[in-house]
């Protein structure tokens, strides 16, 4: 793939192995196009940056929308501390719900959003965008496909017209890799400046890279259509192979076209990682290749490629710092690992420093002794401090900070590859624990608060129950003291067994002891698959079990019949769970003020 300048050299092969006639045909020789070298330059730069600019406007666009809904959110807040009715933030705007229920929330068609669309247990073709990204993503595909062939006048001979196509085509995918490398990083700062999910971005990430690889091969098909039209396709790719500059630009091409293979959902779902190792070495491929490619000769584009390398250089340095500081030194790095009833593990780890831990926040953990190279992003389940006493009294601060020990817990369901070996390492040893090396790279996410809704349900499906857990535990707290707008918490979790309790249960009881909690908290456990009805019991009138699959629409309906406050719904969970929630907030957006929150992670 090459962003090419106009030039006056002849095309062909001869050309290519002719030292400077090979860096002019390249570079775009074939006569006579419709504008000069200068001015078709002044073009191709142009259009590359109405494409920036239109994400740029996006994105402030975005950035607006988010302060004016935290200064709403914040009013709300506040407003409601002594407020228990709240009724004024119960009622719901008009054209606020149908803005909410028709594009917000809204997925393309029906329902069918995050449950995704598997042809075998090992056959995954992944799931559909929401109707507001499917907008922005064909809406940006457009965009794309005219600016690579706005002002071409194809009726003129090949090599003018093509010239013009290539250096437009190449020009436009170097320009697209900005965006596509800061979507693709875990410390993006964007998505906490527009509130947009890392799950969004990856998204948008992955079909960036699409364009990217259709530009890369359109300028390359490009090139060699061009070549044979005054020779053959045959001495067109002959030529590709006896210049250096053609060879990097053609390796940079072939790694985008492997990368978008090997991104698809299928083979990503199916060795995922195998996908992940082999997508880190073809992005570095096919940035090298397109540094040699445009660095030597002198291209004007090799300035869009700059910032690409900065903002890959930043993302690993930030992980690399964020590891070093929570896991390095003071004892940290350490995880107790417990095998649980129905294939799950407890990953208990020790922080080297403290960790200002906010629900709904993942990480990403590090295990070597169970996968070498790989990281894994999972929800924090528990997070809370306990003093080391050592045998000196502390004198200065840093000694109270290096008393405190910061331990993470999170609830890994093991499938296949890293989670599947971690569990059956644990269930190996004796009684199903285990001491390993961990390290914790995070904490990444918790956009998410909902101190200041009046009524708040949490939905969660079997392990979805890890971001669940923190918002429990973080609201009754708030509530107890005083602190938030929340005067209603209705917790629903769906498990296959009750064996699945034992996932949570010691925070559970943390959070069942606490005070003012059966003032506010009720919790319904749905048991889809009892071994027989003795396992369903109620403890209490607060904590309720059922059997069967919950009634989304049924719940949603009796908790607004006395909604406090504006109303606050999460899900976390299979895909199937989470759209039928999307449907059921969606079809009561006219009933009262309610928000949805969807936590995924797709990969």
């Amino acid at each position: 793939m090459s962003a090419q300048p106009q030039g006056n050299a002849t095309a062909g092969a001869q050309g290519a192995q002719a030292g400077g006639a090979a860096k002019g045909q390249a570079a775009g020789g074939g006569g006579g196009a419709a504008e000069g070298p200068d001015e078709a330059a002044i073009i191709n730069d142009m259009l590359s940056g109405y494409l920036l600019l239109v994400l740029g406007c996006i994105s402030a666009a975005l950035i607006i929308w988010r302060l004016s809904t935290g200064l709403s959110k914040y009013v709300r807040h506040v407003s409601c501390l002594n407020n228990d009715t709240q009724k004024y933030f119960a009622r719901a705007g008009a054209k606020w719900s149908w803005f909410k229920k028709n594009i917000q929330y809204s997925p393309i068609l029906s329902k069918r959003h995050n449950r995704e669309f598997q042809l075998s247990s090992a056959i995954n073709v992944g799931t559909l965008p929401t109707r507001l990204q499917l907008v922005f993503l064909l809406g940006y595909f457009s965009t794309n496909v005219a600016f690579c062939v706005m002002g071409i006048d194809f009726s003129q001979p090949v090599g003018a017209s093509a010239t013009v196509f290539i250096n437009r085509t190449g020009t436009l995918a170097v320009a697209n890799m900005i965006p596509l490398f800061l979507m693709a990083g875990r410390n993006n700062p964007l998505i906490n400046w527009l509130g947009i999910s890392f799950d969004t971005f990856n998204l948008l990430h992955r079909w960036l890279g699409r364009i990217v690889a259709l530009e890369a091969l359109a300028h390359t098909l490009g090139y060699l259509y061009r070549s044979a039209a005054s020779q053959s396709w045959a001495v067109a790719f002959e030529g590709i192979f006896k210049s250096e500059f053609l060879i990097y630009g053609f390796v940079a091409t072939t790694a985008f076209i492997l990368i978008a293979i090997q991104a698809t959902s299928i083979f990503r779902h199916a060795f995922y990682e195998i996908f992940k190792i082999l997508h880190i070495a073809l992005a570095i491929a096919s940035v090298v290749g397109l540094y040699y490619h445009l660095g030597p000769q002198g291209f004007p584009q090799i300035k869009y490629l700059y910032p690409v390398m900065v903002l890959w250089a930043f993302d690993r340095a930030a992980r690399f710092l964020r590891v070093a500081y929570y896991n390095f030194g003071s004892g940290g790095g350490k995880a107790l690992v417990e095998a649980l009833p129905g294939g799950a593990t407890r990953v208990t780890v020790t922080m080297a420093r403290p960790w200002f831990f906010k629900p709904g926040q993942h990480a990403y953990l590090y295990l070597p002794s169970v996968s070498l190279w790989q990281s894994h992003p999972f929800s924090v389940a528990w997070s809370e401090e306990a003093e080391s006493l050592g045998e000196k009294l502390p004198m200065a601060r840093t000694d109270v900070l290096a008393m405190k020990k910061t331990t993470v817990s999170f609830i890994i369901r093991g499938r296949t590859g890293m989670t599947g070996n971690l569990y059956e390492k644990a269930a190996s040893c004796i009684d199903g624990r285990m001491v390993t090396r961990c390290l914790v790279e995070g904490p990444y996410g918790g956009m998410h608060q909902m101190h200041s809704y009046g009524t708040v349900m949490l939905f969660a499906g079997g392990v979805g129950i890890t971001q669940a857990v923190p918002h429990v535990r973080d609201l009754v707290i708030a509530y107890s003291n005083g602190m938030a707008a929340t005067r209603k918490i209705i917790l629903v979790w769906t498990i296959q067994s009750p064996e699945h309790l034992e996932w949570i249960r010691p925070w559970m009881t943390e959070v069942l002891g606490m005070e003012k909690r059966r003032e506010v908290l009720r919790i319904m456990l749905f048991v889809s698959r009892p071994r027989s009805t003795k396992e369903i019991h109620s403890p209490s009138s607060t904590v309720q079990m059922f059997p069967g699959r919950p009634n989304i629409d049924t719940l949603l309906a009796r908790e607004m019949e006395d909604q406090v406050g504006h109303m606050g719904v999460s899900v976390c969970g299979p895909g199937a769970l989470s759209d039928e929630v999307r449907r059921a907030v969606r079809n009561k957006q006219y009933s009262g003020a309610i928000d949805f929150v969807e936590e995924a992670f797709s990969w």
